[in-house]
């Protein structure tokens, strides 16, 4: 082959793989912007349901915190929804690979993210920055808007409908309504007494006056095996 080829070669590859990235940018951010529409309509809904059976100030609220992420407080739980600004591709072991879709076309593999974790209200409340805070669920999406999710309660087999899913407003609803169900019924445990028994004056002015003992719903929490 002529060097001349090989250059011409790389160049279109690149070509190719930088405006599919771009592509994936765009509808990621897209399906983001729609995520933030589910959000405010279930904050809405939720507290149009609840606002005569519970306090107001724990009523669901919905906050935008930018391009990247945005907040859904419900109770004492805070959901924290983040958009990567990247596009990612999975290594060769993961499912993704065993699907037509990908093999036919292996540019279907690439995907933006978004992620929600789930923290404690109190925890920014009252800025305790050692309180821990979990990734409870993740949703890839590609070029042609198709999607899988993977995190807890979400499908068993996460890829099957890679395919021939795409990413919409039911869709995304079903998603965070599973999430906030989890995370709802994701309870605060006593930590074990040896783990808080010996504690620093540094921790003691802070217990005083923010309650900022480190705290989280889970000590040695695992993603892929710990659930409720």
């Amino acid at each position: 082959m002529e060097p001349s080829n090989t250059v011409e070669n790389q160049l279109e590859s690149m070509i190719i793989k930088t405006n599919l990235k771009q592509e994936v940018y765009q509808k990621t951010v897209s399906s983001f912007a729609l995520l933030k529409e589910v959000l405010k309509e279930l904050a809405e809904e939720y507290s149009e349901k609840l606002k005569d059976k519970v306090y107001e100030n724990i009523l669901p609220a919905y906050q935008e915190k930018g391009l990247f992420e945005a907040e859904f407080r419900i109770g004492g739980d805070l959901l924290i929804f983040s958009m990567h600004s990247n596009v990612f591709v999975f290594n060769r072991e993961h499912p993704l690979w065993k699907l037509n879709y990908i093999k036919n076309n292996p540019l279907n593999a690439y995907c933006g993210v978004f992620s929600i974790y789930n923290f404690l209200a109190d925890s920014f409340k009252y800025n305790r920055m050692e309180d821990l805070g979990y990734l409870v669920t993740r949703i890839f999406v590609n070029h042609e808007n198709h999607f899988f999710v993977e995190g807890k309660r979400q499908s068993g087999e996460v890829v099957k409908d890679f395919e021939k899913d795409e990413l919409t407003k039911e869709y995304l609803k079903e998603i965070i309504e599973t999430t906030i169900q989890y995370a709802t019924n994701f309870d605060l445990l006593v930590p074990p007494y040896d783990q808080v028994k010996i504690a620093s004056v540094e921790q003691m002015h802070a217990e005083i006056y923010h309650s900022k003992i480190q705290t989280g719903k889970r000590l040695g929490f695992k993603f892929n095996s710990d659930d409720v």
